[in-house]
């Protein structure tokens, strides 16, 4: 019963990996593909660790699993989100159906400052 488990969780973390691959190729610009990328190989790498930690079925390996898979959690939306906030500020340009874009006119390219909602405020309107 364990093997089919693993058999299932292997093949569906490999098909969100490979969607991921997908995506990077049929993505417009660069801010999609870093989305797609992080969510789809972070639950992807999550399965096949799951995988792995029922596969051994010990203790001190599930232990490092769920370490693992925290970590991953963790760290890798923070850096596609301080990577795609770094293209921004050098000037990588959206898709041009893009809907939305909340930084625009918050940040001073000369100063390199990103103004809050407080500061963007004119000050004699309160």
């Amino acid at each position: 019963m364990s093997d089919i488990i693993i058999v299932i969780l292997t093949t569906l973390g490999l098909v969100f990996i490979m969607l991921a691959g997908v995506g990077m190729i049929r993505m417009p610009d660069f801010y999609m593909r870093a989305s797609i990328s992080t969510k789809a190989v972070t639950l992807g790498v999550g399965l096949i660790l799951v995988a792995v930690a029922i596969a051994f079925d010990e203790f001190a390996m599930t232990s490092r699993v769920i370490a693992i898979i925290i970590f991953i959690i963790l760290t890798a939306p923070v850096a596609a989100h301080m990577i795609g906030r770094a293209a921004y500020f050098v000037g990588v340009e959206m898709w041009k159906h893009s809907v939305r874009d909340d930084l625009k006119d918050k940040y001073d390219k000369k100063t390199h400052q990103l103004k809050s909602e407080d500061q963007s405020v004119d000050k004699d309107s309160r």
